[in-house]
């Protein structure tokens, strides 16, 4: 078993209220080299929530994440040779429409199995 960390990534439509949607995951397994994020945006949901949010500039936010993830620059983008620095820029606390939550740990095998699953947990509404 490995140690990982992760946070969820929240849609604050208004920072003023504090008010916010799970959107995303981001996970960190420094024992298995290891840093990606997954996010599903549910459009009735945000619709419901925030009927002024401008969903294609929450995607970017997104994909921004996951391009830091990924180890991408240039865009504006920040340069970290390390995937730990990376993690680190992506928890700094922000006031923006896209926001990362307290950081949680835990132990896998499988870190991208792993992601899935707190995607699925913590973002994902039970269809059901």
């Amino acid at each position: 078993m490995k140690a990982y960390q992760y946070v969820v990534l929240r849609l604050v439509p208004r920072v003023d209220r504090d008010e916010f949607l799970n959107v995303g995951v981001v996970l960190y397994c420094q024992d298995a080299d290891f840093l990606e994020a997954a996010w599903e945006l549910d459009e009735a949901r945000v619709g419901a929530f925030a009927p002024s949010c401008d969903l294609d500039g929450v995607r970017g936010m997104l994909e921004r994440v996951r391009a830091v993830c990924r180890g991408e620059t240039g865009r504006g983008l920040p340069t970290f040779d390390k995937r730990g620095q990376r993690f680190g820029w992506i928890i700094a606390p922000r006031s923006t429409v896209v926001q990362p939550g307290p950081v949680h740990g835990g132990l896998t095998d499988d870190p991208a199995a792993e992601l899935e699953r707190l995607l699925a947990r913590l973002v994902r509404v039970d269809r059901a």
